[in-house]
């Protein structure tokens, strides 16, 4: 079982964890059934904007589903959201945390426990420009009382059985470890490590850890990463030159077209509705990009999507009939981009209240729409708005960018609002709606031929 505290971490998550010959559910909410043999469920509690005692509360009622096996907690690899809170609830009752929160896929190390992006230290950077509070120095920092103790790189990339004895230790003492990690290998050694120690210590970490454990449950069932179609995490973030994530510079066609003939995710004659609910700037690139090959965009001016608001919580899990002001249409077989107008600037504290609003503007568009949602609270928000309670993911189209079907067929793509380059909406259009390859004369496709240029998928209706 896994634990996320947004929909686009537990996506992320179920995708780590499916590269092998388990089912893999992804479930909106804390009431599910408890896994089947061979099933791995990852439950989607919608922690982030809660309080700190109400996150606390879904932790401890979604650890009663628990069934003994592996317990993994997904969180933010920027540290954000009800960590502390939400850890120490985590921890009650288990031997011990085992906490690794690098992900090296996207730039995220930890370095003498201290998270750091890109190679500057997060509270050194503007990653948490839309919250109402200052970044946290350490990992330690950020789990308030919770009692931690660094391990650093030397005993991680230590012999085995070292890295398993501090780990021992430090548990015993009482300390939950904290461990540097800047590579995938770092990472799978302290999955290794963990699940030497016993089925009551829990781990604790971002899409990174999941993914190694996921490797390290490919090694224990004998299953190879292909054999449910799902690519690795460092499969899915090479844009065919092995680097990771996209790069702006054309490389979107061979993940999108491999990811699309693997797994069958065209769906023409459907309209394709791309929800951008993140307040990362890489998004108007990533908007633009999309544009440029065809797709209308609408953006939403920011003041009427805060309008009526609902501020009980409650009222974020119930289906919902509220319709935008001027119904939206999406462009039928095309691809129709929101979002929310001002340049990607959101006021710390304003991000929630923009988000219900834009997911109450696209309910009536989103209902017969192959779905794109950006932001783990935008992905949540619409998906409460269709009464979609479960995810079956299909693979990633780049890392972080999870293609899952919903029970009744529907594509949605979820993505974390800061993941993906600047070609990364391009990347999952392309994955959803694959230009059509060219034909010889003799009619038949070329496989090696480059794809059609993006426009070949211009939507009907009015450009931008």
């Amino acid at each position: 079982m896994a634990l996320a505290d947004d929909l686009s971490g537990a996506a992320e998550t179920a995708a780590a964890l499916g590269p092998h010959d388990r089912t893999v559910r992804i479930v909106l909410g804390p009431e599910t059934a408890p896994p089947l043999d061979g099933e791995a469920v990852v439950l989607d509690l919608d922690t982030r904007q809660l309080s700190a005692g109400e996150a606390a509360s879904a932790v401890r009622d979604a650890l009663a589903h628990a069934d003994g096996g592996v317990v993994l907690k997904k969180i933010d690899s920027l540290l954000r959201g009800n960590l502390a809170t939400e850890t120490a609830a985590y921890a009650a009752g288990a031997a011990g945390v085992v906490i690794a929160p690098a992900l090296p896929v996207a730039g995220r190390t930890v370095r003498d426990g201290v998270v750091h992006l890109h190679g500057a230290p997060l509270h050194a950077t503007d990653a948490w420009r839309a919250e109402p509070r200052p970044a946290p120095e350490s990992v330690g920092a950020a789990l308030g009382d919770v009692p931690t103790r660094v391990v650093p790189l030397s005993v991680v990339r230590a012999p085995a059985l070292t890295l398993s004895g501090r780990l021992r230790t430090l548990l015993a003492k009482g300390h939950h470890p904290v461990c540097d990690a800047e590579t995938d290998a770092d990472l799978d050694a302290i999955a290794e490590a963990a699940l030497q120690l016993g089925p009551n210590v829990r781990l604790l970490g971002t899409g990174g850890l999941a993914a190694a454990l996921g490797r390290r449950l490919v090694g224990a069932d004998g299953a190879a990463p292909a054999a449910r179609g799902l690519p690795t995490a460092a499969d899915a973030a090479r844009d065919g030159t092995g680097h990771a994530e996209g790069d702006g510079t054309g490389h979107a066609e061979q993940d999108a077209t491999a990811h699309t003939e693997r797994d069958g995710t065209g769906t023409p004659g459907r309209p394709l509705l791309v929800v951008v609910g993140t307040a990362e700037p890489t998004a108007v690139a990533q908007i633009a990009q999309l544009v440029a090959a065809g797709a209308r965009h609408v953006p939403l001016p920011a003041h009427t999507l805060t309008q009526h608001t609902p501020t009980d919580h409650r009222a974020r899990h119930t289906r919902t009939d509220h319709r935008a002001p001027h119904p939206l249409v999406p462009a039928p077989d095309g691809i129709t981009v929101i979002s929310i107008g001002g340049g990607g600037v959101v006021e710390p504290g304003a991000a929630r209240g923009l988000v219900a609003g834009l997911a109450r503007a696209v309910a009536e568009a989103a209902h017969g729409s192959d779905l794109v949602l950006t932001g783990g609270e935008t992905a949540r928000r619409v998906l409460d708005t269709l009464g979609v309670r479960e995810l079956l993911p299909v693979g990633q189209i780049h890392h972080g960018a999870v293609h899952s079907r919903t029970p009744d067929g529907r594509n949605v793509v979820t993505r974390p609002g800061s993941f993906g380059g600047t070609d990364s909406l391009l990347r999952i259009a392309r994955a959803l709606r694959p230009p059509p390859r060219p034909r010889d004369v003799a009619g038949s496709t070329r496989p090696d031929h480059p794809a059609v240029p993006p426009a070949s998928f211009a939507p009907q209706g009015e450009p931008t």
